[in-house]
């Protein structure tokens, strides 16, 4: 597998439990060298804003890149040889982190909702506010999710070229067939979308509902739900127990654990 630029050494591994709180703008970047990116984007990747917010905040007058004023969301910048302040207080660069987190049915996986919703940063502590998911859970979704800083990291985890497995267990209404097992495998279009399971193991059925451990190798958006809801048997419960050669292992809902970017990315090349 091709390996994304090495980083600085993160701060040592640590553990953690939910706590509430409410998050500000932070200022936290991935390392390396300069990449050019719009600022929206910037912004969004940094776990400050998301796009649309940021949209906002550069067209009202409130992001400078090198001193000067600018109010063109597409604007392209150097990051991080150039200086981006946002209110007057410069972007810093932060060390690349790693987070392991479960994430708790109910939240949603995003820096701020518009509709008041429990995020993930409402359960993780503030010092992760500039960390961004390595895709993404939906509302109603617990298990594994991955955070980090490290944007290069990030996309390698989630480019469907490396067809990197993320291990799920699900329960579905109704008995689940050989038949039926095989189709979620063979897959179908929805949305003008391919739709599959790379694997798809029946761990116990009966006429009221069908337990299943199913691994997909690429992120399309509520793939399982979407794909057995259109095979006739609604998804009831879905948790994320693996991404790649990460595993939720015995992290509790709420709960994290850190590991250093060098062991992280150690993991990824051996799994």
């Amino acid at each position: 597998m091709p390996r994304p630029p090495d980083r600085t050494p993160p701060p040592p591994r640590r553990t953690g439990t939910p706590r509430s709180s409410s998050t500000g703008p932070a200022a936290a970047a991935s390392t390396g060298e300069a990449k050019r990116v719009t600022l929206d984007r910037l912004l969004s990747k940094l776990g400050i804003a998301s796009r649309t917010r940021a949209q906002e905040w550069i067209r009202a007058g409130r992001v400078r890149i090198n001193q000067r004023l600018v109010r063109s969301p597409d604007t392209w910048v150097d990051w991080p040889d150039d200086t981006v302040t946002l209110d007057e207080q410069p972007l810093q660069q932060s060390p690349p982190r790693f987070i392991l987190f479960h994430k708790p049915k109910g939240c949603v996986t995003t820096h701020r909702d518009e509709q008041g919703r429990r995020t993930i940063f409402d359960v993780l502590p503030p010092e992760f506010a500039g960390l961004h998911a390595v895709g993404r859970l939906d509302q109603a979704t617990s298990g594994l999710l991955l955070l980090t800083n490290d944007s290069a990291l990030s996309s390698f985890l989630t480019d469907p070229k490396h067809k990197i497995p993320r291990e799920y267990l699900v329960t579905v209404r109704g008995d689940m067939t050989d038949q039926v097992r095989q189709a979620a495998i063979d897959g179908l279009e929805d949305d003008s979308e391919y739709l599959h399971c790379a694997e798809v193991t029946i761990r116990k059925r009966s006429g009221r509902e069908s337990h299943l451990a199913v691994t997909l190798t690429e992120g399309k958006n509520r793939e399982i739900r979407r794909l057995f809801n259109s095979l006739g048997h609604e998804v009831t419960r879905l948790r994320r127990i693996r991404y790649g050669a990460f595993a939720l292992g015995d992290l509790q809902p709420g709960a994290w654990r850190e590991l250093p970017i060098e062991d992280a990315k150690s993991l990824l090349y051996k799994g």
